[in-house]
């Protein structure tokens, strides 16, 4: 029969799990749909149903926000997630996948730490160096990357738009990211293309962009100068 520490130790491993990867989604910035955290928390033949008194708890301590729709992160959820990390006590105690550890060098490099000291993440796009403030300075520096991705990679003017959201990177809330780039769109200056993409992955979708009409797109051809 295990231990109350060992219960209380994975109650806050799962904890980690799923404030990281609402994190990790945007969650602090946007509504991350319901669909969209189930796949990156719930194992393979697991039941969301699993989870349910983890998300009724943190909802009950403030750390989430639960709508019909999808689930939103806090300032509460942020620094609970922190003051977790940065306990010299916690440890993972089984092995961690690979989008959690990415996710942990993403928190890392946003500003969190491991261990003692440190603050938790600047909000994405406040507070972080050469932060876009603007949708004229997000256009220029979206046509920078593509024309050096494109150029780099050899991409036939193909760019798939997971590389540019990548390459900028914290400059830009992930919504904002979605707003300016679906504008460039509008404009004209920008088409998104669907088709086939080599080494698929949840995490690459995830970083591609839905339009409203078209859906899930995944390459972006530059149409203006």
């Amino acid at each position: 029969m295990p231990s109350e520490t060992d219960v209380q130790s994975t109650n806050t491993h799962a904890k980690v799990r799923l404030l990281l990867a609402l994190w990790d989604l945007g969650g602090s910035q946007q509504e991350v749909a319901t669909g969209q955290l189930t796949r990156r928390i719930v194992p393979k033949g697991g039941k969301k149903g699993d989870f349910q008194e983890l998300f009724d708890q943190l909802q009950g301590e403030g750390a989430i926000e639960v709508s019909k729709k999808g689930y939103k992160m806090p300032a509460k959820g942020v620094e609970m997630l922190s003051g977790i990390l940065k306990s010299p006590d916690f440890r993972f105690r089984s092995q961690v996948g690979a989008k959690t550890a990415n996710a942990l060098l993403k928190w890392i490099g946003a500003g969190g730490t491991l261990g003692d000291g440190g603050t938790a993440p600047a909000v994405a796009g406040k507070g972080v160096e050469g932060a876009i403030a603007s949708y004229d300075e997000f256009k220029g520096v979206a046509l920078d990357v593509y024309d050096k991705l494109n150029r780099d990679y050899n991409l036939d003017n193909l760019v798939p738009i997971y590389r540019i959201r990548r390459e900028i990177g914290e400059k830009v809330a992930r919504s904002q990211f979605n707003e300016w780039l679906l504008e460039m769109q509008a404009n004209d200056i920008f088409q998104f293309m669907g088709g086939e993409m080599p080494d698929m992955s949840p995490d690459k979708a995830e970083d591609s962009i839905t339009t409203p009409l078209s859906g899930l797109r995944y390459y972006a051809k530059r149409l203006n100068p």
